[in-house]
């Protein structure tokens, strides 16, 4: 569906890239990093109200570079023997660390929109996996299902004891506004940002991982040192939830 919003946004990144291009072109020192490719760069480009957003060599994004950047400092393990359920995987360079391991499954509702090997239709409304994965990803997918509350508790029964669910999800500072598909794709737009989502989330994401029988940890991009959140662009908080062992 196109609309104004999804019009703007896409004519600021293709400009802002544009002039990042130029300023590489006229010699600019490439002073900045992105750990998803690895590459030095002159800066980010915009996308919506972030101004630093994407990388212009690979793209990615600041949750991309926050994985990436978690994961290469080792505060996050790709379980490499384990099975991986990766949802909606859109972002290459965590195709990339996650098909590493032995047991890799990327997957979403609509599997041809995906240019990833051995896509799998998955629809987490109707998970009935058990015990299945030591490791579930999903970036900005929670938003766009029906019911958080049932997935979130399909997920748990599929991750394996001490399995981890690593979700990201669009945040605002207020209290979580539900909504639903009944709504016109346009007001869904103006009250959840975006066409497609049915919810907008707040902090308290984290209480409703908790009441599906997850232990919890929050990892904020705020929380890593100024000079690396700068250097590469951080932002984004991941929620890390974990299964516990049983006794």
């Amino acid at each position: 569906m196109i609309t104004f919003q999804r019009v703007a946004k896409a004519a600021g990144k293709h400009l802002t890239r544009t002039m990042l291009a130029v300023r590489k072109a006229l010699g600019a020192r490439a002073n900045r990093g992105c750990p998803a490719c690895g590459q030095t760069v002159v800066g980010f480009f915009r996308y919506g109200d972030n101004g630093e957003w994407g990388c212009p060599n690979c793209g990615a994004s600041p949750r991309e570079r926050l994985m990436n950047h978690l994961i290469a400092g080792d505060v996050l393990t790709v379980p490499q023997q384990g099975a991986v359920l990766h949802m909606a995987p859109n972002e290459a360079s965590l195709v990339r660390r996650f098909s590493a391991a032995a047991d890799y499954i990327p997957a979403d509702l609509d599997p041809g929109r995906y240019p990833v090997p051995n896509m799998r239709r998955v629809d987490l409304m109707a998970l009935d996996d058990s015990e299945r994965y030591d490791l579930f990803y999903a970036s900005h997918v929670m938003e766009h299902v029906p019911d958080d509350h049932a997935v979130l508790r399909n997920i748990h029964r599929a991750l394996k004891p001490g399995g981890e669910a690593w979700l990201i999800v669009p945040l605002w500072d207020k209290p979580t506004e539900d909504g639903s598909f009944d709504i016109p794709p346009r007001e869904r737009e103006r009250r959840f940002g975006q066409w497609d989502h049915v919810r907008q989330y707040g902090p308290d994401f984290a209480d409703r991982i908790r009441a599906a029988g997850f232990d919890l940890e929050e990892i904020d991009a705020s929380g890593i040192d100024a000079d690396t959140r700068h250097y590469y662009a951080l932002d984004d908080r991941l929620f890390r939830a974990r299964k516990p062992v049983r006794a």
